[in-house]
């Protein structure tokens, strides 16, 4: 059995981070990744971050440390490193300057953790029967990998973005969409009113145009619309990151893929009919003339509302038949668009200039490896994160006492976002429904990740920390889950642990519920991270008017 001092199981932005932190320290550190690809959805296809690409709010005040080095290693291959420095120094407003193409980065990352002879890489993921991990009483103390190894290691970090090594450990997560009575967020649950990327035009959802007994065309939910408010077990819809190019030389041609199925896409056809209009892809900025299709661009893009429900409990199997499906839908959807007749012309032909670009996911034809898993478990703890924590109040009195004393390792600057979770029927009409972002009603601001929500409750670990999945409501993990965010998280994760272990002993092991805050504060201040919210500015609603 291998023994190490910290162990990072996953393959994420936060699992290079916290393996690259604790390898500095001079940790015996093993990243345990149960994906071939280490880097997270970064690698796969999102290279138009979310830094600085709001009109409202400039959020690269808030990158720092790793995340930061990241960014310089990226700028130094594509040249820009000096622009990179002036933007950071002058808080100058640039979203280009934070772009790359996934393929460059994945070769980045993998040179960066290749620095640390002594950090072990082990390709596996946990066992699936009934004893994956092994405890002694709140002490996790060893996991067993699908390759027949077994890791023993006195502190370990959650780094997945399924939160899969929480479940394993018996540690309390949630998943879904929490009513809104759960934590009093008017944002949660059901909702009354989803205005964005919401039908602009009247769509009949059932295969017989108005005759309900006829069913539901593809893509539409049967279940009924609910109570505004109302808790469910649906996720936010995932997609994958999409890189297209209108480069000759580096594309290959939007194919139908095996098993195509027409009637996949009959929403879209009513949906013009009904005078409803498709989008084109569009380049954001990033080198080298790709795009990158986040999933939500218009009412009928991209995301796979109700197609990723089961995807955070699944097997490993399953798993793998929801990428086929999906991947399939995905690819037939981008060929709908570039071939079908229902399609009016000019929308066929600015698709048909597009390709998937051949130097990006050569071992999988040119397509992502892994969707966009925009949330999935997220751990339950003493301390959650939820939409007051990313609200302003104007009544102090009205923040839970729960909340206060925040304890920031990093800061949390973007807004409660989530994509849709159903398409169902309203009014006899086809409705997509879940979205949170910039809600009129809702005055959001950025806030510092406390470490307690990165801490089990004690009676179920003492020395589990997570990176990816911390405490937080379904509402409140929206303003959490941006990849920069979490490599400022799997950061703090390390240092904590690095902490722990030099204030324990093989004997008597600190609880990570007892990091001394000062320590680890003081830790990450002198490796540049930024945790102090006061300091990175606020959004400026007045310009969403303009």
């Amino acid at each position: 059995m291998a023994d190490f001092d910290i162990a990072i199981y996953g393959s994420t932005s936060g699992a290079v981070a916290a393996a690259i932190q604790a390898a500095r320290l001079g940790r015996k550190t093993v990243l345990i990744s149960p994906d071939e690809h280490i880097g997270g959805i970064q690698i796969e296809g999102l290279g138009s971050t979310d830094i600085d690409n709001q009109v409202e709010f400039q959020n690269s005040t808030a990158v720092g440390g790793l995340a930061l080095e990241l960014h310089r290693r990226l700028s130094t291959h594509y040249g820009r490193l000096d622009q990179l420095e002036e933007v950071v120094a002058k808080r100058l407003k640039v979203p280009e300057v934070w772009k790359f193409e996934s393929s460059v980065l994945e070769k980045i990352i993998a040179d960066w953790l290749g620095e640390y002879p002594d950090l072990v890489v082990v390709k596996a993921g946990l066992v699936e029967d009934s004893s994956p991990v092994s405890r002694t009483g709140p002490f996790v103390t060893s996991v067993r990998l699908t390759n027949g190894q077994s890791i023993s290691a006195r502190y370990f970090i959650e780094a997945t973005y399924e939160g899969d090594l929480l479940a394993a450990a018996g540690i309390t997560t949630a998943v879904g969409r929490e009513a809104s009575t759960r934590y009093n967020e008017s944002l949660a649950g059901v909702r009354a009113d989803t205005r964005y990327t919401q039908f602009d035009v009247p769509v009949d959802p059932y295969r017989t145009p108005g005759d309900p007994s006829s069913g539901f065309l593809y893509g539409i939910s049967p279940e009924p619309f609910g109570n505004p408010g109302d808790g469910d077990a649906h996720l936010q819809a995932y997609s994958y990151r999409l890189p297209l190019t209108d480069v000759e030389g580096n594309k290959a041609p939007l194919l139908k893929p095996e098993g195509y199925d027409a009637s996949h896409y009959e929403l879209h056809r009513r949906y013009i009919q009904a005078g409803g209009k498709l989008y084109t892809p569009r380049l954001r900025g990033v080198p080298n003339r790709k795009t990158d299709l986040i999933g939500s661009e218009a009412v009928l893009a991209t995301d796979l509302l109700g197609m990723n429900d089961d995807w955070p409990t699944a097997s490993r199997e399953r798993r793998r038949d929801i990428l086929e499906e999906t991947k399939r839908f995905t690819m037939g959807l981008l060929w709908f668009f570039a071939n079908d007749e229902a399609v009016p012309p000019s929308i066929r032909e600015a698709w048909s200039d597009f390709g998937y670009c051949l130097d990006e996911f050569p071992d999988n034809n040119h397509f992502p490896r892994r969707l966009y898993v925009r949330d999935a478990r997220r751990m339950v703890s003493d301390y959650v994160i939820t939409q007051h924590t990313a609200s302003e109040h104007e009544d102090p009195n009205s923040k839970p006492e729960s909340e206060s004393e925040p304890e920031p390792v990093a800061i949390a600057y973007w807004p409660t976002d989530t994509h849709c979770a159903r398409r169902v029927v309203r009014n006899g009409l086809a409705h997509n429904e879940g979205f949170v972002f910039k809600e009129h009603d809702h005055k959001w601001k950025p806030f510092g990740v406390s470490y307690r929500a990165l801490v089990p409750k004690r009676e179920e670990s003492v020395n589990v920390l997570s990176a990816t999945c911390p405490s937080s409501s379904h509402v409140g993990y929206g303003a959490v889950r941006l990849e920069h965010q979490f490599y400022a998280l799997g950061q703090a994760a390390a240092n904590a642990c690095d902490i722990v272990l030099s204030l324990g002993s093989a004997e008597l092991r600190t609880h990570v519920q007892d990091v001394p805050y000062d320590a680890l504060k003081e830790r990450l201040l002198e490796q540049g991270a930024v945790i102090d919210a006061s300091g990175v500015g606020k959004p400026d609603f007045s310009l969403l008017a303009q």
